[in-house]
Parts: C-alpha cells; sequence; structure tokens
C-alpha cells in the first residue's frame, strides 16, 4: 500500500494552515495538488532551457525540444499506447474532447447518425457533442442510469444500433465515482461499427489504463488531475483516425508546405498542435507521469479503494447525510458526493472551509446528472494519493459541524 504520510513531504501546499487549521485538501477530482519535482521542473526549464521548440538549431532550442518529445513519449507509455504519434497535446480534456469532435465529427457524421452518451456525463462530453450534432444534423441519445448511479447496460442493445457512429463516454463519473464498463461497451459498439471515445479525465489519474486493452478508438485527459500542470490535455485516438482527420486548428507548426492560396499539412501528432504549445507545463507534466510510475497505478487505485470504502462508512454514520453513486468503494472511484438535509451545498462548503476541509460544491459540471438524481447541487469530496484516514475523520467531523452551525437558534435583532 501507499505510505500517504511520505507523500505528503512533497507536497509544499499540504503544509498550509486554512483558518488556523492544517489543510485538509479534498478537492482532488477538480485539480490535484502538485509535488516539489513538477514545480522544480517549472523552474528548471525557465531557468535553464526556455525556448521554443522544434524549428530552432540552436542549443536551448533543441534541449527544449527534445525534452518536450520526451513527454510525449512518456505519455504514449503510461496509457500504453502503440506510439508516440498518436498522442497529440491540448490544453486539458475537454480542448482534447472538442478537437475530436470537430476533426472528426464534422467530417463523418451526417443527419440520420447517432451520437451516444450516457446520463452521467461531465458537460465537456457533452456539450461539443451537441454542437456537432447541430451541425451536421445528428441526433444525441444517451445510456440511462439506475438510482444508485450506474449504467442500465442491460438496455444498451435499445440505444446501441447500426445508426450509432459514436459513443462517447466517461470512465470514471467525476460526480458519482461510478467506473463503467468500457472495455465491454466499446466492443459492443465495434459490433455495430460505432467508434468509441472515453472521456478519461478521472480514470487514468486514478486507475491503471491500457488503451488497447479497453478496445477504445479515443481517449482524452488532464494534466492537472494527475499531479502536473494546468493548461495540458492530451488526446489519444488510432493513428489511422488520426491521419485521416484534418485539423482543428490552423497556423505554425501544423503545416508542410503554404502557399497563398492552399496549404498542406504536417505529418501526425503535429498537424493538431498549431502555434507555441505550452512547453514548459508539458516538460513538467513528465515529472508528474514518473511520479505516479514510481509509486504504482494499482498501487494508486489499492489506496483509492481503501480510502473511498472508510469514507462512505464514516460519513453513511451520519443522520440526515445523503450519499450519492454506488456504495461500494471497490466498483468506484474516490469522488463521493453528498448532500444534508435542509442545507445548501454553498453554505456546506462555507463551514468546512472555515474547518480547513477544502471540498467542492455545486452542479460539478453535470447539470443532467443533477436533475437526474433530483437535486440542484451537491458537495463532494475527492482523494488521491497524499489523503489519510485521519483526513477523512477530519471531514466528518467538519460535516457535524456544519449541522451543528446551522441547527444554532438565530440572534435576536439589535434594536
Amino acid at each position: 500500500m501507499l505510505d500517504a504520510q511520505k507523500i505528503r513531504h512533497d507536497f509544499p501546499i499540504l503544509s498550509r494552515q486554512i483558518n488556523g487549521k492544517p489543510l485538509t485538501y479534498l478537492d482532488n477530482a477538480a485539480t490535484t495538488q502538485k509535488p516539489r519535482q513538477v514545480l522544480e521542473a517549472l523552474t528548471r526549464y525557465y531557468s535553464q532551457s526556455n525556448a521554443n521548440i522544434h524549428r530552432g538549431i540552436h542549443t536551448l532550442a533543441e534541449e527544449a525540444t527534445a525534452a518536450y518529445e520526451a513527454v510525449r513519449e512518456h505519455a504514449a507509455r503510461f496509457i500504453h499506447a502503440p506510439s508516440s504519434r498518436s498522442i497529440i497535446f491540448t490544453r486539458n480534456a475537454t480542448e482534447a474532447t472538442n478537437l475530436f469532435a470537430n476533426a472528426w465529427g464534422r467530417a463523418n457524421l451526417k443527419a440520420g447518425d447517432q451520437i451516444l452518451l450516457s446520463e452521467m456525463e461531465h458537460h465537456s462530453n457533452l456539450v461539443p457533442w451537441q454542437l456537432i450534432a447541430k451541425a451536421t444534423g445528428a441526433s444525441l441519445a444517451f445510456i440511462p442510469i439506475t438510482d444508485d448511479g450506474r449504467l442500465r447496460l442491460e438496455e444498451l442493445s435499445r440505444w446501441l444500433t447500426p445508426r450509432t457512429k459514436l459513443v462517447a463516454i466517461t470512465q470514471m463519473s467525476n460526480v458519482l465515482g461510478t467506473i463503467n464498463p468500457v472495455q465491454e461497451i466499446a466492443a459492443r459498439a465495434h459490433a455495430v461499427g460505432a467508434l468509441v471515445l472515453i472521456d478519461g479525465a478521472q480514470s487514468v489519474p486514478h486507475l491503471p489504463v491500457d488503451v488497447q486493452r479497453l478496445g477504445c478508438d479515443a481517449l482524452a485527459f488532464s494534466a492537472h488531475k494527475m499531479l502536473g500542470p494546468t493548461g495540458v490535455g492530451v488526446l489519444w485516438a488510432r493513428e489511422t483516425l488520426l491521419e485521416s482527420m484534418d485539423p482543428f486548428l490552423g497556423g505554425g507548426e501544423m503545416i508542410s508546405d503554404v502557399q497563398l492560396t492552399s496549404s498542406t499539412w504536417n505529418e501526425i501528432p503535429w498537424k493538431f498542435e498549431a502555434g507555441t504549445p505550452n512547453i514548459a507545463d508539458v516538460i513538467a507534466f513528465g515529472e508528474a507521469l514518473a511520479y505516479l510510475e514510481r509509486l504504482g497505478m494499482e498501487q494508486v487505485r489499492a489506496h483509492e479503494v481503501e480510502l473511498t470504502r472508510y469514507a462512505l462508512e464514516q460519513l453513511g454514520r451520519i443522520e440526515g447525510l445523503t450519499l450519492y453513486g454506488p456504495s461500494d468503494g471497490a466498483v468506484r472511484g474516490g469522488a463521493v458526493s453528498f448532500n444534508l438535509d435542509g442545507l445548501h451545498p454553498h453554505d456546506v462548503g462555507t463551514v468546512l472551509d472555515a474547518e480547513g476541509v477544502a471540498v467542492r460544491a455545486g452542479h460539478h459540471c453535470a447539470k443532467p446528472l443533477m436533475r437526474r438524481l433530483g437535486v440542484a447541487a451537491t458537495a463532494r469530496a475527492s482523494f488521491y494519493i497524499y489523503n489519510t484516514k485521519d483526513e477523512v475523520d477530519r471531514l466528518a467531523e467538519a460535516i457535524r459541524a456544519a449541522q451543528a452551525f446551522f441547527a444554532r437558534p438565530a440572534r435576536a435583532a439589535v434594536k
């Protein structure tokens, strides 16, 4: 098992005090904290090798190019992609999904075609497909979920038809923690001729992901949710798909030749990376990947299962608290959403912050899912490698403090 206490020494921010109390950071589904190795990589790049990449022939440019492209190779290994040529750097998972939606969707979808999603999708894997459906005439369909937040796979055949050209689905819900059987879904989608894009924003940071074993056709994920800097995302897609797609953005670097009235495109992956990329943060992302590899993704997952089970047990004992998602911590990730009777999640989050506990409160960019659950919003605690059972206990104590605070009688007005 991971030694979370030892790991915490690598994260400077975790030594902070919030409102005079130790920081208990439980907002990892939104973004994770960064180890000193990542922070030092940013400083090292800017202080020693800062230069634009690919086009320069001087030493700094060659150093920066080599470091940047080494992370492309690293990212490919991390998800077991056959080749680094299929790794496209973007700003985030949202941009990665939009890239695929526009570059593949606009060219391949038409009226009468169907895009199959689920009721638990994040807006970043919903809104892009709404836009593409509107532009192409394709329709949207949705795999429904059960009351405990699982896909109704027994109804998949009803929705998965020869009209289905793409299934775009999250591997792990950012609200429910549900881990979807994407390998099975991909096999069934391919049987009717559909492609499969996986939203891996929550799964790639938390469990082993092998795109070849999963059988998907594309995968999107973000660096900042797995110890890396903000501003870096990854789209992986099968090389044959990328070769067939036109660029999403035009400009420098993504071209082979430019005439006044026409251009030809660069090879993949560079034909999808127009302009100066986020060089420093991509290089620092390499340190995040190395950190997780040293821990081992199987161990990362095991730690999260243990912590999530403990959290579900402790929070389940709090009267007036409603949990959302599967009740078994072994089949879900570490995003634990909850509500307290009679209290708005924003009020709960405010009191928890006063106790030094950082959680997320709101609709979590999943408004359709909130409506399916019959709520406007939830509070959400989410765990990662540096969280401990002691912090789960602090969360439970802070929740009880919130209940006690709002149970107090209002003070009489001063006349």
